[in-house]
């Protein structure tokens, strides 16, 4: 009997982002945000597995208690080479279709993941995403691909780009890797709801004040109505740019 591959959520997160230290341990509602993301993962029909993935340096403790806590597996590696902490982590906890997660998303819808999955499982592409071009908040977003595609690209990929930016050689290499791109019937892609700087933080604070209480399990649409409601809060982090390499990704530029 074939076995059914299994389906694995790896969470990356570390206390010493740049432009926000800290940011996953930032409080939203009653928890800190990587909680947020944790509990929302967890909701994912498909996912089999979740691992947080953080790094071996002292300041990350926190962040393998607060998995451990939350009933979760943990894998500690690489600060830099991402890369290697996502395969080291998929080889460790023996994961066969690679859910990416970024820490910093604590609106992740659970929904729109598992569409995600669900398009890569109906299809035979190397590599799913729901970026490529984006139709979603930034914050949204979801990567699925196989432990093949990842193990290539760890064996292959030199630029240290490559290495820190986990996908980014499976993007570059279109020749060697077949790419899916989820689609939401409507565009929002305008809006921003991951947090990289302290406007975003201040918005994703509005976010939470207005629906966590009445519905901790708050999604897209129920996000999008509170902005059709209240249309000023988009000002609030519009001014902040993107990383570089999160908008090459999103093809918002091909040349960064």
């Amino acid at each position: 009997m074939t076995k059914k591959p299994v389906v694995g959520a790896i969470i990356q997160a570390r206390m010493g982002a740049t432009r926000l230290p800290g940011k996953v341990l930032k409080i939203l509602g009653d928890k800190p945000v990587l909680e947020h993301v944790i509990e929302r993962v967890k909701r994912v029909p498909s996912c089999d597995k979740i691992v947080l993935a953080t790094t071996t340096g002292q300041d990350n403790d926190a962040l393998e208690k607060l998995g451990r806590n939350l009933g979760v597996d943990v894998y500690r590696g690489s600060e830099k080479d991402v890369l290697d902490r996502y395969y080291q982590a998929a080889k460790q906890f023996n994961i066969d279709i690679i859910v990416r997660i970024t820490a910093d998303c604590p609106c992740l819808d659970p929904q729109i993941v598992q569409e995600t999955i669900d398009l890569y499982r109906k299809s035979n592409y190397d590599h799913v995403s729901n970026v490529q071009p984006p139709s979603l908040p930034d914050g949204l977003d979801a990567e699925v691909f196989s432990f093949q595609a990842l193990e290539k690209a760890w064996r292959e990929a030199r630029d240290p780009l490559e290495r820190e930016h986990v996908s980014l050689y499976l993007v570059r290499h279109p020749e060697l890797f077949s790419h899916g791109n989820y689609v939401y019937p409507q565009d929002f892609s305008h809006l921003r709801l991951t947090l990289d700087e302290e406007a975003d933080y201040l918005l994703l604070q509005e976010v939470f004040r207005e629906l966590y209480p009445s519905n901790p399990w708050f999604g897209l649409q129920e996000i999008a109505q509170l902005f059709t409601r209240r249309p000023e809060l988009i000002n609030i982090n519009q001014h902040v740019v993107p990383h570089p390499v999160s908008r090459w990704q999103k093809g918002q530029t091909k040349s960064e």
